[in-house]
């Protein structure tokens, strides 16, 4: 027995957390919270593709899903040897000087701008215009050209720069901002030194243009072109980043306690969902892992003798360490995924809310009844339905921008269409529409990568749609036309983490061996369906197509 370590994984809806046994990366206990206030849509305005989360969501479940796995588990306390978080990302939060998230300070605590900016939120796409403009005028370094070459409205300094340039009070009393997966590390170790507190590479570098060709973040020479109040943070921010192998610190005495653990227990550094959950899937060189959930993230580790010095054109950045240390880490991925089918469903429920549901006819226990067997139908009796038209039939053709673009050649305006509709386009032509321009999104991201010259030898996909969705898997491996294997953990990114957390605290000297004995094993395997090739091509060109036909549209505007 090697000990034990916790995964904690927050996603967009709830944060989960796993103990695992070191030895063989057995679950030993789980537990998922749901944000309370995010599940109210509390501080958000779709609208305005506006999402904010309250700290006191992240810093509940933090104590609700750990104390919930150490109980039920009955280990020994002094058994659990590290913790490691996972967060989405790019999320920043605002911090004052001692380290308190801003929205839990009076005066802020209802305020949106004082929130966790989460990472769908594309309020500051202007900002990330404007950085991008700069980038590429300004008369020195670059500093997008390891982030893709293009900066998105979902990263660190240009949501910054919108929430300031908003929110003067924000502006005033916001000492310095963190990533969600730093602040939540912070706040569970016992040294509060703000100055020394150990980053997170893969959100510095991902997300915040930091590289170490350059000494780490950009200059105040070039933010202060940005925004002044960019410049002056700087310095209340960092240089140096670390990998999540290396230790944060201890468990601070008042987190122990709250917790049922000692203050030997060790914390790792901070990383994001997609690169601990790559790591849980036992990522290696030539692999493509695909992190399936509202959105998508596709993550590759190359050295650098792959790369060769290039830098890959349209991706969401390239950084030495930020899954795999040793490694380049590669990270690309869709704005949306299952958000847009997501996004169907919500348009079909209209009418079942608003006059199924408000009817005098129906008991309440019968609309609940009702209302529960609707849930529990709805996307399979879609998916069957829509597997069984045949590619021979005339199809929609629709594209999967519900939320923007994020990779190949990130561009948040880009909105979603749907063509070749007619009065025979019945539910299930629209849903395998949607089911398709998710997959063709995710076939131009791997193009980019062939293109640019990065090795794809295999796909992996985990998640909830991987492990839940046979049909968008068979569809997915037949427009790719490639093999896909499908994680059998149920939470990688959360078992990546506690990969993480197993090296941090000794137990395996790096990664690679951590993952070996520790990451998930395969479950499932699709093969592409070779008399559906060539129809799946034919219907990717019309996507294609309209994708060009709807953003020289837009860029027109």
């Amino acid at each position: 027995m090697k000990g034990y370590v916790i995964g904690l994984d927050y996603g967009s809806d709830s944060v989960r957390a796993v103990l695992i046994n070191s030895s063989n990366g057995e679950e030993i206990a789980s537990k998922v919270h749901w944000y309370k206030r995010w599940a109210e849509q509390q501080y958000c305005n779709p609208s305005i593709n506006q999402f904010r989360q309250h700290p006191l969501d992240h810093i509940e479940g933090l104590e609700i899903t750990i104390k919930a796995v150490v109980s039920q588990s009955k280990v020994n306390p002094s058994d659990v040897k590290g913790i490691c978080i996972d967060t989405t990302g790019s999320s920043p939060v605002p911090v004052t000087k001692d380290g308190k998230p801003l929205a839990l300070v009076d005066g802020f605590t209802e305020n949106p701008n004082a929130m966790m900016v989460l990472w769908k939120d594309h309020t500051a796409i202007t900002e990330a215009e404007r950085i991008n403009e700069l980038s590429a005028t300004w008369g020195g370094e670059d500093f997008t050209k390891y982030v893709g070459g293009i900066y998105s409205s979902e990263w660190f300094w240009a949501k910054i720069a919108h929430v300031v340039k908003e929110d003067k009070g924000v502006k005033n009393h916001a000492y310095t901002w963190m990533e969600h997966c730093d602040l939540m590390t912070y706040l569970l170790i016992e040294d509060k030194n703000l100055a020394t507190f150990k980053r997170s590479r893969c959100a510095a570098g991902h997300k915040a243009m930091w590289h170490e060709s350059w000494g780490g973040l950009p200059p105040k020479e070039f933010l202060e072109q940005l925004d002044p109040y960019l410049a002056d943070l700087r310095d209340r921010l960092y240089n140096e980043t670390f990998t999540s192998d290396q230790v944060a610190g201890q468990l601070s005495k008042e987190w122990a306690d709250k917790l049922g653990l000692t203050t030997d227990t060790i914390i790792a550094v901070g990383t994001f969902d997609a690169h601990s959950g790559a790591v849980g899937a036992k990522i290696n060189e030539h692999a493509l892992v695909r992190v399936m959930g509202t959105s998508t993230c596709d993550i590759m580790v190359a050295t650098d003798k792959d790369i060769d010095g290039k830098t890959i054109k349209g991706i969401c950045g390239q950084v030495n360490g930020s899954v795999i240390p040793g490694l380049v880490g590669l990270e690309a991925g869709q704005s949306a995924f299952g958000d847009l089918l997501a996004w169907f469903k919500d348009v079909l429920d209209w009418p079942i809310d608003n006059l199924v549901m408000t009817s005098n006819i129906l008991s309440e226990q019968q609309k609940a009844d009702l209302k529960n067997e609707i849930e529990n139908d709805f996307i399979r009796k879609l998916s069957d339905a829509a597997e069984a038209i045949p590619l021979s039939e005339s199809i929609p053709t629709a594209l999967d921008w519900i939320n923007g673009r994020r990779t190949p050649d990130a561009d948040q305006n880009l909105k979603s269409a749907i063509s070749n509709l007619s009065l025979g386009s019945k539910a299930p032509h629209i849903f395998k529409a949607l089911v398709n321009a998710i997959c063709f999104g995710s076939k131009k991201i791997a193009d980019r990568f062939k293109e640019e010259g990065v090795q794809i030898d295999s796909v992996i996909g985990i998640g909830g749609v991987a492990r839940k969705s046979p049909y968008i898997m068979q569809t997915l491996a037949n427009v790719m036309n490639m093999p896909i294997k499908v994680a059998a953990s149920d939470q990688a990114p959360a078992l990546g983490a506690a990969i993480y957390a197993a090296v941090a605290s000794g137990i395996y000297s790096n990664v690679v061996e951590a993952s070996a004995h520790m990451g998930s094993a395969f479950e499932a395997e699709y093969y592409p369906q070779e008399d559906t090739i060539d129809a799946f091509g034919n219907l990717m060109d019309s996507y294609t197509e309209l994708g060009e036909f709807i953003e020289s549209s837009i860029k027109k505007k």
